[in-house]
C-alpha cells in the first residue's frame, strides 16, 4: 500500500509519478525501496488518469453501503452464528490440547 501512497501523494503535489520520484518518497518515510515493485508500479499507472481512478473509487464504496440496508436484518443473524461455532471450536480445541498433556 505504501507504493500506491507515495504515488498518490506525487500526484496531488503535481509531481510526475517515475521510479526515482517514488523511490524518493519511500526512502524519505523510512520504508524500505524494492525496485521491482517500483517498477511495476510505475508501468501500472502508465496512461491512467489518476483523476478519474480516484473519482470512480470514491463511487464505488457509496454503492456498497447503499446495497446493505437493503439486505435488512439478515446479515446480523449471519454475524452471529460464527461466533458461536467459533467459541465450540476453541472448546474443541482446548479439550484436544489437554490429551496431549495427559
Amino acid at each position: 500500500m505504501e507504493y500506491i501512497y507515495a504515488a498518490l501523494l506525487l500526484h496531488k503535489a503535481g509531481k510526475e509519478v517515475n521510479e526515482s520520484a517514488v523511490q524518493a518518497v519511500l526512502s524519505a518515510a523510512g520504508i524500505a525501496v524494492n525496485e521491482s515493485r517500483v517498477k511495476a508500479l510505475v508501468a501500472a499507472l502508465d496512461g491512467v488518469d489518476i483523476e478519474d481512478a480516484i473519482s470512480k473509487a470514491a463511487v464505488a464504496p457509496v454503492a456498497v453501503a447503499a446495497a446493505a440496508p437493503a439486505a435488512g436484518g439478515a446479515p446480523a443473524a449471519a454475524e452471529e452464528e460464527p461466533k458461536e461455532d467459533k467459541k465450540a471450536e476453541e472448546e474443541s480445541g482446548m479439550a484436544g490440547l489437554g490429551a496431549l498433556f495427559g
